[in-house]
């Protein structure tokens, strides 16, 4: 089984990247774990959509080859960032073009929802991925994961999760494992 991990941040040292990393632990043995890697996509732009730029067939294949997506998003002024929402305009977009009757690479597609962020735990950046996730089809897991970044994190750069933040990724983890089919 392969989980595709998606991280709503391009920043380096990301705490949700941080947070990624983390589950990835959690899911080692259980089912092969692969970070997507999207930096190149362009933005979406119907000039350009047919055929596919390399970076958006690539990125297709790795979510129509996965199992499972794993999306770990930061919270930007109470939503999902633009370079998440970029990639989720492209995988939504049909696999051939203006035939919307050959699907999406991200229909039907179990997804999950993590993020760490401020003092709402990535709570609005969670509640809005979770409806565009719905919106464009992907068969969304109830069990989320939100981490507040407390004061010693934004410090050191570093991801500090606590029993509760580690018992709550365990508890998601094995959920979507069985989501997907694996016990």
């Amino acid at each position: 089984m392969k989980i595709l991990m998606i991280n709503g941040s391009l920043r380096k040292e990301s705490f949700n990247r941080q947070l990624a990393e983390k589950a990835a632990e959690i899911l080692d043995g259980k089912a092969e774990v692969v970070f997507l890697d999207y930096a190149d996509v362009p933005f979406m732009d119907q000039d350009i959509e047919s055929p596919a730029p390399e970076a958006v067939a690539r990125v297709r294949n790795e979510v129509l080859s996965s199992d499972g997506l794993w999306f770990f998003s930061p919270e930007y002024n109470h939503s999902y960032t633009g370079i998440l929402k970029n990639l989720l305009d492209w995988l939504s977009r049909p696999l051939e073009a203006g035939n919307y009757a050959s699907g999406t690479a991200i229909a039907g597609k179990k997804a999950a929802i993590s993020g760490a962020a401020g003092q709402s735990g990535a709570g609005y950046s969670r509640e809005r991925l979770r409806e565009l996730l719905i919106q464009i089809k992907a068969d969304v897991l109830a069990d989320e994961t939100g981490v507040v970044l407390g004061a010693e994190c934004w410090q050191s750069n570093k991801l500090v999760l606590t029993d509760n933040d580690m018992a709550q990724l365990q508890k998601q983890a094995e959920a979507f494992l069985t989501s997907c089919g694996i016990d």
